[in-house]
């Protein structure tokens, strides 16, 4: 068995948010925990705030927030909106969740 753990990280996800509301917050802790669900040590999340730096929105043409971006793997996808829906959110990076 080949073991993939020991390479880079297979998913590189963003996500842009504005501030510490509420919706940003629950994004935040909905993306961590799917993501050690499904993706656990596979993944590198990067937390962009755009009140702090604006112009990083224009790199992913973002125009809602918050807004999550899979970078990798391509092609890139993204989701607005806080990540509640579990099932839209894995359908929508293209994750298959383990049975």
């Amino acid at each position: 068995m080949n073991n993939i753990e020991e390479e880079t990280k297979a998913w590189e996800l963003r996500l842009y948010i504005a501030g510490q509301t509420l919706k940003s917050v629950t994004a935040i802790n909905n993306l961590k925990k799917y993501c050690e669900e499904h993706l656990k040590d596979q993944y590198s999340i990067e937390v962009i705030d755009l009140l702090v730096s604006p112009q990083l929105a224009e790199g992913d043409q973002i125009f809602a927030i918050p807004t999550l971006v899979r970078r990798v793997p391509e092609p890139i996808r993204k989701i607005i909106g806080d990540l509640s829906n579990k099932e839209k959110v894995l359908v929508g990076l293209n994750i298959i969740p383990a049975v």
